[in-house]
């Protein structure tokens, strides 16, 4: 992950470390738009190394400690961009960032290439939309002009022309003293000015308003991905019920809540941060953030997320986590970390993009010289389809190919609980061909619960009762299922009286006037309590990896209780889902073989069992060695090494911070399915870049070929452009719909 950001206040504390700045950038909004701000913010004194990040809206800049907020906002203003320093995610989806903003440093890609509109504003009111109707109004006034008064031709169209071409012509300038000089705005300026003075007047204020028209769209299409992830901010509600030296709940900002707080949740209210039950019990609605469709039982003790919605009984919750901090805040900032890294078929994508603009540049020149010179064309004809050929120039469409689809997806699985930290690792997910899974609270459940009941003597219910009482003031994780066990058959315990713990053996204790015991199976038979058949039957039990309680009363054996950390309920799905896409399965632990072995067994994978985090981690550079794709998935301290090592690593919902800091991405509802839904988002995302590059690339090479031979003029070439990057980024946003 990358390291987080320093606040963008430009009152810089002397003698500190170099330092990271954020800063919100309004109306960037395309591949040409990033490397134009990162061109001109690299020339900057003081600024060491300048991140750029379409989707969220932001720009992170590395520099000194001197370096003033205004260093950065006017280089951007020369360029059309408005900026303002980027607060973090505390403040909620009011805040000045628009929720937006968390996170580290990022860089991607959309597109539009006109400036300046604020992002909050709706498209209709911005500066690109202003200056668009102001073009098209001058265009149809000359037009008219011009059928009333022919005389007035001459001057109107150019007038036209003028007023949408100064604004493009002036941010061309900009662009070029700011080291991009083959920009879309300097094309565009160069192809109007000659068509002027070739006398294609009328025909370069249509097309230059067909641009503004394009850009327009684009700016529409890239803010509606852009609110994708920004959408999941306004989950968090304005307000909480802040419970205070015990008075009634005092509506507070929710954004203020700090740690330890408590706070009351009505029925259909907004869960305000994450938090802890302390009473009261409901269903939950955590479909907004981890896209479960079932509502979920809390109670005493459930962990409850912010922006999820409680259905029918009130909460009182202690705050665990500051707003910042809270579920959505980090889901946000891992979704604009992925952002920050490059995949591979992107970065190959912008290298060829750098030689595609001079090379256009090129071909257009040696179009407006070579059949003049040579063959003795008419100069006119050939400069104008020169002119057209410019205005093909722009690599847009195919710069933002595969930016937009890894955005899309980013945040098709973010919404879904899928959190990928980067387009590479969304990349990788795709060519995997193995995945090894920890068991304990990845394939199964993380806590043992009761399997089955065997009463000797007596029914479940008293078998059951008798052992709850005697682990009643325990918390170990089999009294647990044990108490749970009795809670989930409505059965209260009766007191037990002096407890006594048996090393290595069990529990024993008064019980309704009965010394009871609940022993081990070895612990029975040392008490000769086990009749041959009931022994046979323990041993069964734990051949299946389970762990079996034996309940004397009286010295005499009553019952059988066994007990095993069961696999979640979709992990055999999950596995077979895998399996038909063609990927193996197999389980690495550090549990014993003969429970590891009953888990894999009944999920039909290969079971590798007592190892350490160096065997963890020695089997899966074994794997590699081999020619395998490894995704390693687990949840605990033990599993970090090896998810670093594979080529993804995966946690699961509810591990270890060090688990998910390891990891490349994060499950995080725990469900297992959700590995084969992380490929196949893999494999479709890719699908859609490939279908995105052939269509840049394709579009291109059919309109330059027709407008060298004279068959398309600068019309269509303009819509070739700003039409190829509008059905890029339309293919592309497919993806935010699209569930696995």
């Amino acid at each position: 992950m990358h390291g987080s950001l320093s606040d963008s206040q430009s009152g810089m504390q002397a003698g500190a470390a170099p330092r990271t700045s954020r800063y919100r950038v309004s109306g960037m909004d395309c591949g040409s738009c990033a490397a134009k701000i990162e061109t001109a913010l690299r020339r900057v004194p003081g600024i060491h190394e300048v991140r750029v990040s379409v989707p969220a809206g932001t720009v992170a800049v590395s520099h000194e400690e001197a370096l003033g907020a205004d260093a950065v906002v006017r280089p951007l203003a020369a360029l059309g961009y408005g900026a303002v320093p980027a607060d973090p995610i505390a403040e909620g989806p009011d805040a000045a960032c628009g929720g937006c903003c968390c996170g580290s440093e990022t860089h991607s890609h959309f597109h539009s290439h006109s400036h300046g509109d604020a992002d909050e504003a709706p498209w209709w009111r911005g500066p690109k939309a202003r200056l668009t109707m102001a073009a098209g109004a001058a265009l149809a006034a000359a037009t008219v002009l011009g059928l009333l008064v022919p005389a007035a031709e001459p001057w109107a169209f150019p007038l036209a022309l003028l007023v949408g071409l100064v604004p493009v012509a002036r941010r061309a300038l900009a662009a070029a003293r700011a080291g991009t000089p083959f920009s879309i705005e300097m094309l565009m300026t160069v192809a109007a000015i000659g068509a002027l003075l070739i006398g294609a007047v009328e025909e370069a204020a249509t097309v230059l308003v067909l641009f503004l028209i394009g850009e327009l769209l684009e700016g529409v299409a890239a803010g509606r991905a852009r609110a994708g992830i920004r959408g999941l901010t306004a989950l968090v509600p304005d307000t909480a019920l802040l419970e205070r030296d015990g008075g009634a709940p005092q509506a507070v900002p929710a954004t203020g809540l700090a740690v330890g707080s408590v706070i009351l949740v009505r029925p259909g209210d907004r869960v305000a941060a994450d938090g802890i039950v302390l009473s009261g019990r409901s269903a939950v609605d955590e479909s907004p953030v981890t896209g479960e469709s079932v509502p979920k039982p809390k109670g005493e003790g459930d962990a409850v997320f912010a922006g999820t919605i409680n259905a029918d009984g009130a909460l009182r919750v202690r705050v665990t986590a500051a707003a910042r901090d809270n579920t959505i805040a980090r889901i946000v900032r891992l979704v604009e970390e992925a952002q920050a890294g490059k995949a591979p078929t992107e970065r190959l994508i912008d290298r060829f993009a750098r030689f595609y603009t001079p090379g256009i540049v090129a071909v257009a020149a040696l179009v407006a010289l070579v059949p003049p010179l040579a063959f003795g064309g008419v100069w006119t004809e050939w400069i104008y389809r020169a002119l057209a050929v410019l205005l093909i120039g722009c690599p847009c469409a195919l710069v933002i190919s595969t930016p937009a689809a890894i955005a899309a997806g980013l945040s098709n699985g973010a919404r879904r609980g899928l959190l990928l930290k980067g387009g590479a690792v969304l990349e990788a997910l795709g060519r995997i061909t193995t995945v090894a899974f920890d068991k304990t609270g990845t394939l199964t459940e993380g806590r043992p619960r009761v399997t089955d009941l065997v009463p000797l003597r007596g029914s479940e219910a008293e078998l059951l009762a008798d052992a709850a009482a005697l682990e009643a003031g325990a918390s170990h994780p089999l009294a647990r299922a044990i108490l749970a066990a009795a809670a989930d058959r409505g059965i209260a315990p009766p007191a037990a009286d002096g407890v006594t713990a048996l090393p290595g053996a069990g529990l024993t204790g008064r019980v309704d006037g009965r010394t009871v015991a609940l022993l081990s199976p070895q612990a029975a038979a040392s008490a000769s309590a086990l009749r041959p058949a009931q022994a046979e039957q323990a041993a069964a039990f734990a051949e299946a990896g389970k762990t079996v309680s034996v309940l004397l009363v009286d010295g005499i054996a009553a019952g059988l209780i066994a007990m095993r950390d069961e696999p979640r309920p979709d992990a055999r799905s999950g596995i077979a889902a895998l399996d038909r896409a063609g990927i193996r399965s197999l389980m690495v632990t550090g549990d014993n073989a003969r429970t590891a072995g009953a888990v894999a067994g009944a999920l039909g994978m290969t079971a590798h069992a007592e190892l350490l985090p160096d065997d963890k981690l020695r089997i899966v550079r074994g794997l590699q060695a081999g020619g395998q794709r490894v995704a390693k998935v687990g949840d605990g301290i033990n599993d970090a090494p090896a998810l670093a090592a594979a080529d993804v690593g995966i946690a699961m919902g509810g591990g270890t911070d060090v688990a998910l800091e390891t990891a490349d991405a994060a499950i995080l509802h725990g469900r297992v399915g959700d590995v084969a839904a992380m490929v196949a988002l893999s494999r479709r995302t890719m699908a859609n870049i490939r279908q995105n590059i052939a269509l840049a690339l394709g579009l291109k090479a059919v309109f330059l070929l027709t407008t060298v031979l004279g068959v398309t003029g600068l019309w269509p070439a303009i819509l070739a452009d700003t039409g190829a990057t509008v059905l890029v980024t339309a293919n592309a946003l497919r993806l935010l719909s699209v569930r696995a």
